[in-house]
């Protein structure tokens, strides 16, 4: 029972990674250690087998707040100090992971209808970008109070957010709220809730998105996974162009470009050893399922 808590308390700190870290997909890390089906299961239906539910979230939750306080205080610093190479790191993040849903999307058969999938969103993310630039990104280095944005980046963020290889933290730079978030939530631990109400409309949000889409998205990639894998790629390569564009549009100096460089072979890096370490994690999932299964 303990080692199945702690290997619970590590899958929340992963999962926790895919919604700071853009370019790293929840579904993915959940699909990789074997929780992918559970968290669905609940999310479909919260209240059915609700003690179970709850036993099952809690070591997840913790997990995940442990991942939250690091990378929130490590992205808060990066965006104080170097903005454009910060961005540069998530094209690193992102770009390593396009050979991943690569392979996933030649496993099925190519249709027409799977590339109008993949076409459309392309489109639909490029169009996101250019909304929130249109709303006013967060180009000043403070916090909007734009309660649209929040609304619509929170219920997008929830959707995305068990649609295997769509990353929730790219989702929520497209919708200009992703730096907001990190400084909210990092006033939040020093007690300022400021923008409290912000914080309410996108989680409130982002759990009707969840909900909606739990049942659908599974029911997609069990019957059209030719679709839904290229819908995914077609995300991916649209985000990373809009990350691109941003940070090409940040005013750097010379310094700041090889900084940038450097940022972006380390996310490239760190992008490739997940792949790494989920294969790894992938076996000692299946070995911790049969030594619980045999347990039982």
């Amino acid at each position: 029972m303990v080692k199945k808590f702690l290997f619970r308390v590590l899958c929340g700190f992963f999962l926790g990674i895919s919604v700071f870290a853009p370019g790293f997909s929840g579904s993915i890390i959940a699909i990789i250690l074997g929780i992918y089906h559970d968290i669905v299961r609940i999310t479909a239906n919260p209240f059915k087998k609700l003690k179970e539910n709850i036993i099952f979230c809690i070591p997840l939750g913790i997990g995940v707040a442990i991942s939250a306080v690091f990378f929130i205080f490590t992205f808060r610093f990066l965006f104080d100090n170097y903005e454009k190479a910060t961005y540069f790191l998530f094209v690193g993040l992102i770009c390593g992971n396009i050979p991943e849903i690569w392979s996933e999307m030649k496993k099925t058969t190519f249709k027409i209808q799977n590339a109008f999938g993949g076409a459309i969103a392309f489109v639909l993310v490029l169009v996101m970008g250019v909304l929130s630039f249109s709303f006013g990104g967060n180009d000043t280095g403070e916090i909007t109070s734009n309660l649209f944005r929040f609304g619509l980046g929170g219920f997008f963020g929830g959707v995305v957010l068990l649609v295997p290889g769509m990353s929730v933290s790219a989702v929520l730079f497209l919708a200009g709220i992703y730096e907001d978030l990190i400084y909210i939530v990092n006033d939040f631990m020093a007690f300022d809730f400021t923008y409290i109400v912000s914080f309410a409309v996108f989680a409130f949000t982002a759990l009707i998105g969840v909900v909606l889409a739990s049942n659908g998205i599974k029911i997609l990639f069990e019957k059209h996974p030719g679709i839904a894998n290229t819908s995914v790629f077609g995300f991916i390569v649209g985000s990373l162009i809009s990350v691109v564009a941003t940070s090409i549009m940040l005013k750097a100096d010379d310094s700041t470009w090889g900084i940038s460089i450097l940022m972006l072979t380390i996310g490239l890096a760190i992008s490739f050893l997940f792949v790494i370490l989920g294969r790894y994690l992938r076996k000692d999932s299946e070995e911790i399922v049969e030594v619980s299964a045999s347990d039982d």
